[in-house]
């Protein structure tokens, strides 16, 4: 978690003493730490690495040609397959924010705070150490480029937890709630360094292209360059340019739209490779590329209309699963000449292990008193002769307000899969995953069920907590809640913008919140995001913060209300109602402005 701002010495008298000169220095260097981003770092050793982690989102381990895939052509991700160490029984989680927290703290994700993509379930526990925060404890450099999906308010941003340079949109997709306004993909408007910025161009390209700018400017100091794209996730748009080739092939439009992303991806990875040679930094650089759950779109299906039924690579399944298809993925990692030569690796490894495996490769200790739950993979990397332990990873896929017990997970041995806690896999057998053989291995579902007990009473320490969006803060003020994070009643959470419209969506919950500053809050509540220019439609509003209520009625044809209240310090929980001729639901958009 970054470190709080120091406060700034006021009114200093200046006349001459040893004591007050002092006193006017710390102020000063209070006054500079203020105005940073981040607290000030030591510099790197030199030499150290640099680090370039690309994960993209929903494409799976068959939706590249390296991997079999005679439809989709990935020629320069098929080049950096064939110059990295290849991880092939690698795991994430079965959907994306879970992925993310998992792969950014060297933890599970459930511990993080983290197990939906919405309903106030994707926000990262402040109190999380990311690797971002840790390398830039070391004097790198740190920058996101694309989809961060870990919490769009103060202190959950991407700027609150690690990263010096930010280029990201909203929410979990280019075009969700909390993204810009109408975004398309398309010359779009994304937060740079917080700040709503149109950009020209589609938008994989930009992620790329800016993370190249970041790295020319950076190329003389080790940095950390994660590009996190949002694509190939649906909406599946891309230009046609990308798709055409595979519709003219009778490839369904959808999934040629799904493989054109793709391809436009493989693109912007040789633009990036090419350009680590073009600097000379290729030979110092550590390249990842990843994914972050199974195929969505590009999964085996027979029964699927024309000539191509889809590749999942012999796997079960697609995202969201249990099955391997939803979260085994690629993982390649490339580093010339300082790990193993380019090979596959078998053994079981996950999104927990990357972390520590990047602090041993670069040579510092992982971050002080977290207990992580991955392990540093570089002995399987450089191919040291050491006998690799036997271990257990457990995943799974909640998607609720409050996690499950033995919900949609799965327990992996190199050998087996345990899945749901009743049926049992032989992997070596039977890698598709058709035959469940629980009634033969009696005493291997016991021992798997064991291990998932243990698993779940570690991480499930605190799921009474929610991960509360700070207002009041001066670090973000105002604060604009969107209906994407309330913890909706039943099952009302939302994702898309687009389905807000034509208008019929009625859903409501709340925002659990924490008041940083006692005082007087001004409390904004729209229907649509005050760009859209549409009128409120309703005919009575009213807030509830903690114990505390207003009610207002809105002006005819007013696009908002306002309402102002007096709040203590602490946390609680905020909810809105709006009342119209239809009845009742919650304000999609709320601002929240300390005075």
């Amino acid at each position: 978690m970054s470190t709080s701002t120091p406060p700034i010495t006021p009114g200093i008298d200046h006349r001459c003493s040893s004591s007050r000169l002092a006193v006017l220095l710390f102020g000063v260097l209070a006054l500079i730490t203020c105005l940073l981003p981040l607290p000030l770092a030591r510099a790197a050793e030199p030499g150290r690495p640099n680090v370039v982690i690309i994960i993209t989102d929903d494409q799976g381990y068959g939706d590249l040609s390296c991997h079999g895939n005679t439809m989709l052509k990935t020629p320069h991700l098929d080049k950096l397959h064939s110059q990295s160490v290849r991880l092939t029984n690698f795991h994430s989680d079965p959907t994306c924010a879970p992925t993310r927290a998992a792969l950014l703290t060297g933890r599970y994700s459930l511990r993080t705070g983290i197990w939906h993509t919405i309903a106030g379930r994707s926000l990262m526990r402040p109190d999380e150490v990311t690797l971002a925060e840790h390398l830039r404890e070391q004097g790198y450099n740190t920058g996101i480029f694309g989809k961060w999906h870990l919490g769009d308010n103060y202190p959950c941003r991407p700027q609150d937890q690690g990263f010096e340079h930010t280029l990201i949109h909203g929410g979990g997709g280019v075009g969700q709630i909390p993204d810009h306004w109408r975004n398309d993909y398309f010359d779009d408007t994304y937060l740079l360094q917080g700040k709503p910025t149109p950009f020209k161009g589609y938008c994989t390209d930009i992620w790329f292209d800016e993370a190249i700018k970041y790295i020319e400017g950076k190329k003389d100091r080790p940095f950390l360059a994660y590009i996190p794209t949002n694509a190939p996730h649906d909406p599946f748009l891309v230009d046609d340019k990308y798709s055409r080739p595979f519709v003219e092939q009778g490839v369904e439009e959808r999934v040629a739209k799904f493989y054109g992303m793709i391809t436009n991806i493989d693109e912007n990875v040789g633009k990036l490779m090419a350009k680590l040679d073009e600097l000379k930094i290729s030979d110092n650089t550590i390249v990842i590329f990843m994914t972050d759950n199974g195929t969505s779109a590009g999964v085996l299906r027979p029964n699927a209309p024309g000539p191509w039924k889809g590749f999942s690579a012999g796997m079960r399944a697609a995202k969201g699963s249990v099955y391997d298809g939803g979260h085994r993925v690629p993982f390649f990692i490339r580093w010339p000449g300082k790990i193993g030569q380019p090979r596959d690796v078998t053994p079981l490894t996950a999104h927990i292990d990357v972390l520590p495996t990047l602090c041993e490769l670069i040579g510092i200790a992982p971050p002080k008193d977290v207990a992580l739950d991955g392990v540093s993979l570089v002995p399987l990397l450089t191919g040291a002769k050491v006998q690799w332990p036997a271990r257990t990873i457990c995943v799974d896929s909640q998607r609720v307000e409050n996690p499950i017990k033995w919900k949609d997970c799965a327990v992996m041995t190199d050998r087996w899969r345990l899945i749901n806690g009743r049926e049992l896999y032989d992997m070596a057998a039977d890698p598709g995953q058709l035959r469940n053989v629980a009634a033969d291995h009696a005493e291997v579902v016991e021992q798997l069920r064991a291990e998932y007990e243990k698993w779940w009473a570690s991480v499930s320490t605190r799921f009474d907590e929610m991960v509360p969006i700070v207002i009041g803060s001066p670090r973000e003020n105002p604060s604009m809640l969107t209906c994407h994070d309330w913890h909706p009643e039943a099952r009302s959470g939302i994702a898309y913008q687009g389905g807000l419209f034509p208008g019929t969506f009625r859903g409501n919950g709340f925002w659990a919140v924490e008041v940083a500053q006692k005082g007087r809050y001004e409390i904004t509540l729209w229907r649509w995001p005050e760009a859209e220019g549409k009128p409120l439609g309703a005919t009575a509003a009213r807030i509830k913060i903690g114990e505390v209520e207003a009610t207002a009625k809105p002006a005819d044809g007013a696009r908002s209300v306002t309402m102002e209240v007096d709040l203590e310090k602490g946390p609680t929980r905020l909810q809105t109602w709006l009342t119209d001729e239809k009845g009742t639901h919650g304000a999609w958009y709320v601002q929240v402005r300390r005075k």
